[in-house]
């Protein structure tokens, strides 16, 4: 009778069942590692070990060859280095440990670069390694939402739809801020349907919060979801009006203090306490949010930008599919619409509470909202910003796949299945066609995808072995050219402050390669060997710098050279050898090693050096930061040891959309007043050693 012993706890008084009738209870409670195997209870026991192969794989995927990417993009990589070194510059976004200027963007993409960059090193991959970690954790939030209310299959094609979306493979790789502004949009998604569901204000205020936290990722682009997510929840949550209504103040409110505490901070710091606000141009984070990077955005008028309007692309309903962005997310766009349309419908007569028609609005909402504003702004857009469309479009898919699905055996459910393979083979045969790439592929979609479509209309009557192929030839026709774009893109480097997915498609200008720079284009700077010269395979030519000491290569773009912009205003460039030595003599005794015009040029010195250099101007050489005042305070205080010489096409630009003309200001008085210096076969100008009034007009020669 021993077994039959009640067993009390002495902690808590609670008393547990006999080991005798526990034994007879049933099987003993599974471990995590058989609940994570076994998945969610109702899916079917293939489910989950297909969900863990394709994280799996998605993982491999954007790991493979990942430092090919080297700093990606250095203007944010130099920040990471910052960060890494300076809690201040990690808090604010400065550029530099020497704190002089922020990024144009909030911060919280940075800090976790430089945590892991604090752990691991300054590398590329300590860099790019969480980027790959958000594109993984994306398609598990996508396939989780889906699953939810359509299934495990339908999640399924919702995930690999995500980790095959061309600009999605490129920007999980990629150290800009939207692989985190994605995942925290993705994370919204999910949030805002559990708090649908549950009826619950309390998970509505954590969709409050990852909207927070995603407009300190990367400002104002967040919002494009918060319309879809919030008509949602007061339309839909299983609660009463009053408690939607309490639901939707508490999400409001979570998402203002979510954001609102580091933008107060910065906002009541004084100037002269912090960095200058990169992009704007009164020192305001609120000016840049809502001017250069905000409502500036959608009109094109940019104070200080280095274009808009027609130069990015011409704004119109058919953006989307243009030839420079057509390939990077519009493939299933035509099949997401067809599916969407399709299940509203089908839900259209179900209780005010469906969770299914819930899910329609949101992704939906968040894809048209989202697409519509993309295609009609008229300020700056580079492709890679239709990042912001993958978890939409991957979801609408696998939701609406689904659905279809279980209607097969009436016309609308096969009808729509056909639709919707016939639309994706069709679209994809013609964005093949627009790169001279892989011809034998589109015809192999085209026909591979009509003939799944055809089928697809009678597979309630084929034999029930026929049907998986049918399936698989649909999924294939769909999916083969975003995985043929996605594979190129893997296998090729990226580098730059534009940078775009998939082979070429010949077009030119900003919306790949930039012909010459650009507008306002900075030059390669001295000591630097042209980096990204691969923007020609964008369509953009290599140009040789004027008076720079170096001649760039011509960018041929031949396959495999890195894609991106040209050095300057668009990519930082690698110093010699002879400039990180200069540089880094007797380094502790300045604030910073170097100025430089540009974010980029001085990134490329800082990234090259590990140490401090001042980017005269942000980004774009326009922002007036500092003032010619504060620079000769800095330099009267021996602040700074070196100012890199901005021959061709260097010097400011201040000219552009208005901007400030201080970077030319200061570039001139340092010409007439300092000591011109060659390292290597580049110049800069000493700011230890000022010229006497009698060699005013001279220069005096170092070789190192």
């Amino acid at each position: 009778m021993d077994t039959m012993t009640l067993h009390r706890s002495a902690a808590d008084g609670d008393t547990a069942l006999p080991r005798a009738t526990a034994r007879q209870a049933g099987p003993t409670a599974p471990s995590r590692i058989q609940r994570l195997w076994r998945g969610n209870e109702g899916d079917p026991s293939w489910a989950r070990p297909a969900l863990l192969g394709l994280l799996f794989a998605t993982a491999l995927f954007y790991f493979y060859d990942l430092t090919a990417n080297g700093y990606a993009n250095s203007f944010y990589s130099a920040a990471v280095q910052a960060g890494s070194k300076s809690w201040e510059a990690f808090f604010y976004g400065s550029s530099d440990a020497g704190n002089s200027i922020t990024v144009d963007k909030p911060p919280a993409s940075l800090w976790i670069m430089a945590l892991s960059v604090r752990v691991f090193g300054l590398n590329s991959f300590a860099i790019l390694m969480p980027e790959v970690l958000m594109g993984v954790g994306t398609v598990g939030v996508v396939y989780a939402t889906v699953r939810r209310h359509f299934g495990a299959a339908a999640g399924l094609i919702g995930g690999l739809v995500m980790a095959l979306t061309p600009v999605a493979v490129l920007m999980f790789r990629f150290n800009n801020p939207d692989a985190l502004l994605v995942l925290l949009m993705a994370l919204g998604a999910w949030a805002t349907l559990k708090s649908i569901d549950k009826g619950s204000p309390k998970w509505f205020a954590i969709v409050g919060v990852l909207i927070g936290l995603g407009f300190l990722t990367k400002a104002l682009q967040v919002l494009l979801v918060v319309p879809a997510f919030g008509l949602a929840y007061l339309l839909f949550a299983n609660t009463t009006l009053r408690r939607r209504i309490v639901g939707a103040l508490l999400g409001t409110a979570a998402m203002v203090l979510s954001a609102g505490w580091w933008v107060t901070i910065v906002e009541l710091v004084p100037a002269s306490m912090r960095p200058y606000i990169g992009g704007s141009q009164d020192n305001s984070f609120l000016s840049v949010t809502f001017g250069y990077n905000g409502l500036g955005r959608i009109s094109g008028d940019e104070t200080g930008s280095v274009g808009g309007g027609n130069g990015w692309g011409t704004p119109g309903l058919a953006r989307m599919f243009s030839s420079s962005i057509g390939g990077q997310i519009s493939w299933l766009i035509p099949s997401a619409f067809i599916l969407l349309a399709v299940g509203l419908f089908l839900r259209g007569r179900a209780p005010r509470t469906d969770s299914r028609r819930a899910a329609y609005v949101v992704w939906g909402g968040w894809l048209l909202a989202t697409m519509l504003t993309f295609s009609l702004m008229a300020g700056i857009f580079h492709e890679y910003y239709t990042v912001a469309l993958a978890p939409a479009i991957a979801a609408v898919v696998g939701m609406g796949a689904g659905e279809a699905w279980e209607h097969r055996a009436r016309p609308i459910g096969s009808i729509t299945l056909a639709a919707a393979t016939a639309a994706a083979a069709a679209w994809s045969f013609v964005l093949l066609t627009r790169t001279d790439w892989q011809n034998w592929l589109r015809i192999t979609v085209l026909v591979l995808g009509l003939a799944s479509a055809l089928l697809l209309l009678v597979v309630t009557q084929l034999q029930r072995r026929f049907v998986p192929v049918v399936i698989a030839g649909a999924l294939v026709a769909a999916l083969a050219g975003p995985a043929a774009y996605s594979i190129q893109t893997v296998g090729t480097g990226h580098t730059g402050s534009i940078v775009t997915a998939g082979p070429s498609t010949g077009r030119g200008g900003f919306g790949g390669g930039v012909p010459g720079g650009g507008p306002g284009g900075g030059g390669t700077p001295p000591g630097m060997t042209q980096g990204g010269t691969g923007a020609a395979a964008n369509g953009g030519a290599g140009t040789t710098q004027g008076g720079l000491g170096t001649t760039p290569g011509t960018g041929t773009g031949t396959t495999g050279a890195p894609q991106g912009g040209v050095g300057g205003l668009l990519d930082a460039s690698t110093p010699t050898t002879e400039v990180v030595s200069a540089l880094s003599a007797n380094a502790s005794s300045y604030r910073w090693v170097a100025a430089a015009i540009g974010s980029q040029n001085a990134a490329g010195l800082q990234l090259g050096t590990g140490l401090p250099v001042m980017a005269i101007g942000g980004f774009n050489g326009s922002d007036p930061s500092p003032t010619l005042a504060q620079f000769q305070a800095y330099v009267a205080a021996g602040d700074i040891h070196y100012f890199a010489a901005s021959g061709g096409q260097g010097g400011g630009r201040g000219g552009a959309m208005g901007g400030s003309g201080n970077a030319s200001e200061i570039s001139t008085w340092v010409a007439a007043n300092f000591t011109s210096v060659t390292i290597g076969s580049s110049t800069f100008y000493d700011l230890t050693q000022p010229l006497s009034a009698t060699t005013a007009t001279g220069t005096t020669t170092q070789t190192t």
